[in-house]
């Protein structure tokens, strides 16, 4: 299932992506009487329950081919996968290459930072560069999305508590970062972590198997895919669950590839560029793309 989080008259709601449009949850689930959570609040409260009731209504509407309650994706204003999460979670260097071009160490502990809620941006969401810096870089990260209060969980168990996946862009400003040393700094501006535009459910992808890739204004400066990942998304999540407690609707962005701007320049497979050569301007496009997911796409300004 493909779960979206949109606003209609102001009001947030969510919405189930089909071949017909945008099932309008909350909409169909009043016309027809049939239960259904139609906020990200309440899927998160219940995930088993929610996800039974979305399906249930799904497939209601479309078994009586039902069209009268579907969105056109075009109509549709998005929102941030969840605009209220406990925790937004960044892993470090968790590409080889990547690691490589930043610092030439390869991890062998996982290391992790994070974003706050301020920074939370939608697709299709103009951005606000500030002017007080100029380097901007980009980072397309797959982002894990928790759907049940974990601690201390075993990898094999860690997958019982993911409700699925989204895409990311791990937004930074590198001269600032570079000014105090801190890297938190430099990730936490207003809008720098934009996710979306779906939340795909756990059972409907692989997320250790994924090709990921971003382009900029149509150039493509990154391309891997997730099964290079050091720490893979089992592994992320258990190891994470020994430090903190991770709640329902927490999100996880699982690290970047190589091609950041403030890299080395070493791409493989498509054009090079020069480390520096295209921090993000006004007027860019970066759209990031996931199999089996989507693309998540943002302009600047």
């Amino acid at each position: 299932m493909r779960i979206v989080h949109f606003k209609k008259q102001n009001i947030s709601r969510i919405g189930i992506k089909t071949e017909q449009g945008i099932l309008d949850v909350k909409n169909a689930s009043k016309e027809l009487g049939i239960p259904a959570a139609n906020s990200m609040k309440k899927v998160l409260s219940d995930v088993p329950k929610a996800l039974y009731q979305l399906n249930n209504l799904l497939q209601e509407v479309q078994d009586k081919a039902l069209l009268d309650f579907y969105i056109s994706e075009e109509n549709i204003c998005f929102l941030p996968i969840n605009t209220d999460p406990d925790k937004i979670i960044t892993i470090d260097y968790n590409y080889l290459m990547h690691a490589s071009e930043q610092n030439g160490d390869i991890p062998t502990a996982l290391s992790f930072g994070g974003k706050f809620k301020n920074s939370l941006a939608a697709h299709n969401q103009t951005i606000p560069l500030p002017t007080f810096a100029e380097k901007y870089d980009y980072g397309a990260e797959l982002v894990i999305v928790i759907g049940k209060k974990a601690k201390n969980v075993s990898k094999e168990s860690a997958f019982d508590y993911i409700l699925g996946y989204t895409i990311g862009n791990d937004l930074s400003s590198r001269d600032i970062q570079e000014a105090v040393q801190n890297k938190l700094s430099g990730k936490t501006l207003d809008y720098f972590a934009p996710v979306g535009p779906y939340l795909v459910t756990k059972d409907e992808v692989d997320p250790d198997h994924l090709d990921i890739q971003l382009s900029l204004n149509g150039d493509i400066r990154q391309r891997n895919n997730t099964k290079n990942m050091l720490f893979c998304t089992a592994d992320i999540v258990s190891m994470l669950s020994q430090y903190l407690t991770l709640s329902p609707g927490d999100m996880i962005f699982t690290g970047t590839p190589e091609g950041v701007t403030s890299g080395l320049g070493m791409m493989s497979g498509f054009k090079e560029h020069a480390p520096g050569s295209n921090w993000i301007s006004s007027g860019d496009i970066i759209e990031v793309s996931i199999q089996s997911i989507g693309t998540l796409r943002n302009t600047f300004f």
